[in-house]
């Protein structure tokens, strides 16, 4: 059986890469894996049926800053490039990292600065090493750092996040494995109050909730063939990276027996969360969850009857370890298909019929634990033709211990001394569009009104304003409620049966903010790509992350700022959207000390892509199963 160039990885292949690098002559003896990935061939290569197979492998070597990118063709294991690329740091390591807490844990600076606050049990001291950014710290030159800091456990299983040992940060070296600096700002009281979540601390439980059964009894809609899904009429292949998670890949709608494309490619290219008090402790703080992190990487296994509900098939995740090895995350990837309501319903009073049809839709999904945060990550395709991108925000807020009594200005208490800061959680969705082919342009769509006059005598008239975006600065744009402002990706070359040309429509939806923080602050330079809602750029395949590859302790300016500064045209070529969309975060009492899911996401409507309503063709449901009585 021939291997799709957009299969997933299997462990035999990442063992492959990683013995082709390994037996190189330019090997260093003492590098780290960084990643081994799947290389996406060009969509020419794609389309002329001419891809390799590939994966890429990133190598760090020593302490110092670099990363190696080689690329190793899985047809015959041989190398197909080698490139080293000096001043750059690769992504958070979770060995480096580890090494981070028990080195910190044995420093006496740092043993000293727990017993000012009376803690003498190091070993009940949780230590989070965070992305440091770039402050001017000298400890940040010439280094692959992070910054630590630190709660208090009674025990293994309680709550860290409840006791803040505020005041106390550590600058760690990460490549050379030792504390640069102890920082103590002062001690704070530490808080009293457990926040413990585990049913057993918050008895009595309720009694009166009903068991919900979710049966396919004649087994689910969809099929699956390795990474290609296939459900009702829609047609997509998934792929799974250490940084962007779940990839989506030649998303197609069958329409009249045609397969008729709508994405190339769509993925979570980066995400920056930014806090927002100024103080010494906090001020820093800011993580690029996607490219310092990964939330692939960062991906938890899901379980049935808790992450996901009815008939599931679920997709292991391959990645590799630090030592090149394969390592499986079982379960990563939940395939399910739910009743969403109604899709379509009219009464006709004069003819006296009832005509309603059930709306479903497919969800492809996965959950990334974060630190303290859980981001659930919820690709919705329905019926009707929507896609839909819901990301569901819960885990534990990021808290600061206070003085009881006080009242932070810049953060909201939670619990009796302890607040947590005002902060961002803001995604940057970079959707390769190939509406009915790739050439493709964007419209910015919103309503006006017209003035009073004669053109408008009841003066209540409105109308579309339709703006082709032709340039990449013209397409640096923002949301706009008032006005219902949204975007049409269109094929000019195409049209449906009324002579419009057919088009896909992304509609804004639930929170929408931009970065709060000033442009030339730390973060608002390396987060660039949330300064503006809409981004459009012509498609390079090498042009993959919002804020640039390497953003671990960049100073900034990469990413879609700076190639979007040439302002290529976008007229007659094929495009990529980035849209930057999610949530500003005030905390309340009622997120602590476990945050209920908050939602934000995207719409892609077809808009002109079909003749009329493409759910016509749904079967009523038999009224046994949309009423049952007593």
């Amino acid at each position: 059986m021939t291997t799709s160039p957009l299969e997933m990885l299997s462990g035999a292949e990442i063992s492959r890469a990683s013995a082709a690098v390994r037996t190189d002559s330019r090997f260093p003896a003492d590098a780290t894996f960084v990643h081994i990935v799947l290389h996406e061939p060009d969509k020419a290569d794609l389309v002329q049926g001419t891809a390799v197979r590939a994966a890429e492998v990133q190598l760090v070597d020593g302490p110092g800053l670099g990363v190696i990118e080689v690329v190793v063709s899985l047809d015959d294991d041989s190398i197909i490039s080698w490139d080293a690329i000096d001043g750059v740091r690769p992504t958070l390591l979770f060995g480096e990292a580890m090494h981070a807490i028990f080195t910190t844990k044995e420093h006496p600076e740092y043993i000293a600065a727990l017993a000012r606050r009376g803690i003498t049990d190091v070993d009940n001291v949780q230590i989070d090493p965070w992305p440091a950014g770039v402050f001017g710290y000298d400890a940040e030159t010439d280094r692959r750092i992070a910054r630590c800091i630190s709660f208090l456990r009674t025990d293994p299983l309680d709550n860290g996040y409840a006791r803040p040992i505020e005041g106390l940060i550590v600058h760690f070296d990460l490549g050379r494995n030792e504390v640069i600096e102890v920082i103590d700002h002062g001690v704070v009281t530490m808080p009293e109050q457990h926040a413990r979540y585990f049913a057993s601390d918050n008895e009595p439980l309720r009694t009166d909730l009903k068991p919900i059964h979710i049966t396919q009894p004649d087994g689910p809609s969809f099929t699956v063939d390795g990474n290609l899904i296939r459900w009702q009429k829609w047609a997509l292949r998934i792929t799974f990276d250490p940084y962007e998670g779940l990839v989506l890949h030649q998303v197609t709608y069958t329409d009249g027996g045609r397969e008729r494309s709508i994405l190339h490619r769509a993925s979570i290219s980066e995400m920056v969360v930014p806090y927002g008090d100024p103080g010494e402790q906090q001020g820093w703080k800011n993580a690029f969850d996607a490219g310092e992190w990964g939330l692939g990487r960062m991906t938890q296994s899901l379980t049935l009857g808790c992450d996901c509900l009815g008939e599931i098939h679920y997709f292991d995740a391959v990645l590799a370890s630090e030592k090149g090895e394969p390592q499986v995350i079982e379960n990563a990837i939940c395939l399910h298909e739910e009743d969403a309501g109604i899709g379509w319903k009219h009464v006709d009073l004069f003819g006296g019929t009832h005509e309603v049809r059930r709306s479903r839709r497919l969800v492809v999904s996965f959950i990334s634990t974060v630190g303290n945060y859980e981001y659930g990550f919820f690709w919705y395709f329905y019926l009707d033709g929507n896609i839909q991108l819901e990301v569901k925000l819960t885990g534990i807020v990021s808290p600061m211990a206070i003085e009881p009594g006080t009242n932070p200005e810049f953060a909201t208490v939670v619990a009796p001394g302890v607040a947590a800061a005002n902060h961002q959680h803001l995604f940057s969705a970079r959707l390769d569009f190939d509406v009915d082919g790739s050439v493709n342009e964007v419209h910015e769509v919103e309503t006006e009104t017209l003035p009073a006059g004669p053109d408008n005598p009841w003066k209540n008239a409105f109308r579309v304003k339709d703006t082709r975006l032709d340039t990449e600065l013209d397409a640096r744009r923002d949301t706009n409620a008032a006005t219902s402002r949204a975007w049409k990706i269109v094929n000019p070359n195409v049209t449906n049966a009324l002579g419009q040309p057919t088009a896909y429509k992304l509609t804004p939806m639930m929170s929408t903010p931009t970065l709060l923080a000033h442009p030339d602050s730390s973060v608002g330079k390396r987060a660039g790509f949330a300064q503006h809602n809409l981004w459009v750029t012509p498609y390079r395949a090498e042009e993959r992350r919002a804020a640039g590859n390497y953003p671990n302790q960049h100073e900034g300016g990469d990413g879609l700022p700076r190639w979007t500064a040439a302002d290529r045209s976008l007229v007659d070529t094929d495009v990529v959207v980035w849209y930057t969309f999610g949530l500003t975060h005030i905390v309340r009492p009622e997120d602590w000390p476990v945050t209920p899911v908050e939602y934000t996401g995207f719409l892609l409507r077809p808009f002109g892509f079909f003749d009329r309503n493409p759910a016509l063709d749904v079967p009523p449901s038999a009224p046994g199963a949309c009423h049952e009585g007593p």
